[in-house]
């Protein structure tokens, strides 16, 4: 099996700062690209940031400037550095990622459980 789990959303003030984290765990053989989605109450699924295996990255055009995606593939871990958060950015923020399982051809792709973030204004 294969976990994904999210850590670090919470409530900040407009302008603020926040880091939120995914870990990736279990039977995993390798990790491809991974990203942030966030879904607002009303509102789609958006994607907010993606980064490929070799550090490629990209952005929502709403974000770029403020948000910065990282990952660690020795600890199979990703983060989103926030700053200069909006009120718009108050979402759930979802990690995912397209993951080969051990003994299991192919990738597919994985989601976390999510984690609120909520900037007030």
């Amino acid at each position: 099996q294969v976990q994904l789990v999210e850590s670090g959303g919470g409530l900040v003030q407009a302008g603020g700062s926040l880091r939120v984290s995914c870990a990736a765990s279990g039977s995993i053989f390798s990790i491809s690209a991974m990203g942030w989605y966030r879904q607002a109450p009303g509102k789609q699924r958006e994607l907010v940031a993606a980064i490929s295996s070799g550090g490629g990255t990209n952005y929502a055009d709403s974000v770029k400037g403020r948000f910065t995606i990282s990952r660690d593939n020795a600890e199979n871990t990703m983060h989103l550095q926030m700053n200069s958060l909006k009120p718009e950015d108050t979402a759930i923020y979802y990690c995912s990622a397209k993951i080969r399982r051990l003994g299991v051809p192919g990738y597919r792709d994985y989601w976390g459980q999510g984690t609120q973030v909520t900037v007030s204004s």
